[in-house]
């Protein structure tokens, strides 16, 4: 995985943990929601970069 896309995994990661707790503080659900929907995209970018770097070795 190169380290630009890692870092932007990281971001967008960090990101939907800042949209996550604002939903909460805020009690707006919603907006709690999108940002676990983030969190779980990115997630699933950075799992999918480490198995095209295993195909790789």
């Amino acid at each position: 995985m190169s380290a630009i896309d890692k870092a932007k995994n990281k971001v967008e990661e960090l990101a939907g943990k800042a949209k996550e707790k604002s939903g909460q503080v805020t009690g707006d659900r919603r907006q709690e929601n999108e940002g676990k929907a983030d969190q779980a995209k990115s997630n699933l970018k950075d799992a999918g970069e480490k198995v095209k770097d295993a195909f790789r070795d």
